[in-house]
């Protein structure tokens, strides 16, 4: 398990926990974000069989993508704990990120559905916001219409009861939210330059996609990715708040 600590004088209590899903899927930026915000957190490695206690003393639980799909459960066994994990924190309210394969893990359980080979999208894409996605503090300060990385061939519908935040020409299913704090997103807003170029590098006629990426973070396009994600570290924040110091 990778951790890292806020300095110890100015930080939260609690750990902010991610489940890192495949190597070449890690957390990015979001790392840097927690540090900024004074806030522990842990990278689980369940893809290399590290142990789960749980979610004793954690604030809040984001779910990186991966490779694989949902349903191959048999290849990847350790899917099985982390939709445990998921349900966990949809039973106790915790906070819960899903990014991409995330995102459809949490589909999953909570009812939704994933479809393989649908509406895959590789690169920059626009996606719009829904009326409800305007007012949800998951999105509050970013524009109704913005631009993000998209690295996924399956895609997730979301379950009866979520509220559907954003969508795409493509993929109409970008965003939802399931109860007050549980969010599934199909994008990457968490990328940085080496994990771009690195999925890159992997894939034929992929080379203009990183070029794009780095020209758009270069002027600025990473603004919106950066206050979505400090926006989901606000919840934290606030949960550990309303909580009370952990014990």
């Amino acid at each position: 398990m990778l951790s890292m600590e806020a300095d110890r004088d100015n930080r939260d209590e609690g750990v902010v926990l991610i489940i890192e899903n495949d190597p070449e899927v890690p957390a990015g930026i979001l790392g840097s974000l927690l540090q900024e915000e004074h806030l522990d957190f842990r990278v689980l490695q369940l893809h290399r069989g590290e142990p789960c206690d749980g979610l004793s003393g954690a604030t809040g639980l984001v779910v990186l993508g991966g490779a694989m799909s949902t349903s191959e459960t048999d290849r990847f066994p350790f899917l099985h704990d982390v939709k445990r994990l998921m349900q966990n924190a949809l039973d106790s309210g915790l906070p819960l990120l899903g990014i991409c394969l995330g995102g459809q893990l949490l589909a999953e359980v909570t009812g939704g559905r994933v479809s393989r080979g649908a509406h895959g999208e590789r690169g920059l894409h626009e996606i719009v916001l829904t009326r409800e996605g305007r007012r949800d503090p998951l999105f509050s300060g970013l524009p109704d219409l913005f631009s993000v990385l998209q690295w996924h061939n399956d895609s997730f519908h979301a379950p009866e009861g979520a509220v559907l935040l954003a969508g795409s020409a493509r993929c109409p299913h970008q965003a939802f939210r399931f109860g007050t704090s549980s969010y599934g997103i199909q994008f990457h807003p968490e990328v940085d330059e080496p994990i771009v170029a690195s999925w890159a590098s992997t894939e034929p006629g992929s080379a203009e996609i990183e070029r794009a990426f780095c020209r758009h973070r270069l002027g600025g396009g990473d603004a919106a990715p950066v206050r979505l994600l400090r926006n989901f570290v606000h919840m934290t924040k606030a949960f550990t708040h309303a909580r009370g110091p952990h014990r």
